[in-house]
């Protein structure tokens, strides 16, 4: 099954880091956050990556053609015609195709522009700039058992992202954007798609969050699978710093795979 990320924004918020590199490529613990999330999916199995990148997409593209060289002890050999040797080699089991989907384009419409890499098969999706310890087999298990179109993963925070009304069945009964005064589960990525979800994004000017996702929980089709561990987007410096700092202790929830 196809993991899409969506990295192709420009991270305004986070400018300090992003005028340098697109905001999946910010590094945690000396790897970019999107090496972070891929590194999960792949703990479960997953390991078929389409990355929808946009702003500065060739650094993308050029961080994973040289990813011996990120993760390998390299030695330079000029005295044999510029020989290089790459030493204990450590290769993910990643299939990886990047995508250059726009600069401007929206959510829905970046996902839309990946269709023809995913085909009539379902998908997993999320965002290049959060991390979490969800269980993704359990996910899909609950994705599989209700049979809708869609299942995103939702979490009750503080920060307010996109805000659920969830009923009692784990239907997704509306999906709006935050206001000062919610309480509310949030959507935290780490969805399930049915291919059917192409019809409901219109191009590039397509907001899957305000556009797609309404329309699916208009319809009955979108249900929430709630967790209740860890989720951490990366909008700020100051989540970014906070971030590292669980790194650097050793306290990382979404660190399920060996180093």
């Amino acid at each position: 099954m196809k993991v899409v990320l969506l990295a192709g924004g420009f991270g305004t918020r986070i400018s300090e880091e992003s005028e340098y590199v697109p905001k999946p490529m910010i590094k945690i613990g000396g790897m970019p956050i999107l090496w972070h999330i891929m590194k999960e999916y792949s703990y479960y199995g997953f390991n078929d990556f389409v990355i929808c990148a946009g702003y500065k997409q060739h650094i993308v593209k050029e961080w994973f053609a040289d990813y011996f060289l990120h993760t390998s002890d390299i030695t330079f050999d000029f005295t044999e015609g510029n020989k290089m040797i790459v030493h204990d080699q450590h290769a993910e089991p990643w299939k990886v195709t990047v995508v250059n989907t726009g600069l401007y384009t929206m959510t829905g419409g970046r996902i839309k522009r990946i269709q023809k890499y995913i085909g009539n098969e379902r998908f997993m999706m999320t965002y290049g700039d959060g991390v979490c310890d969800v269980d993704l087999r359990e996910l899909l298990k609950f994705h599989e058992s209700h049979g809708k179109m869609a299942t995103l993963t939702s979490v009750i925070i503080e920060q307010q992202k996109g805000v659920l009304d969830i009923g009692g069945d784990n239907a997704v009964r509306s999906f709006r954007e935050k206001n000062a005064l919610d309480g509310s589960p949030i959507n935290a990525g780490y969805m399930v798609f049915e291919p059917e979800i192409f019809d409901y994004i219109e191009g590039d000017d397509t907001v899957l969050e305000r556009d797609s996702l309404v329309k699916l929980a208009d319809m009955g089709q979108l249900m929430s699978y709630k967790h209740n561990g860890f989720w951490q987007c990366m909008d700020t410096k100051r989540e970014k710093d906070l971030l590292e700092k669980i790194w650097e202790n050793g306290e990382a929830p979404w660190k399920k795979w060996n180093d």
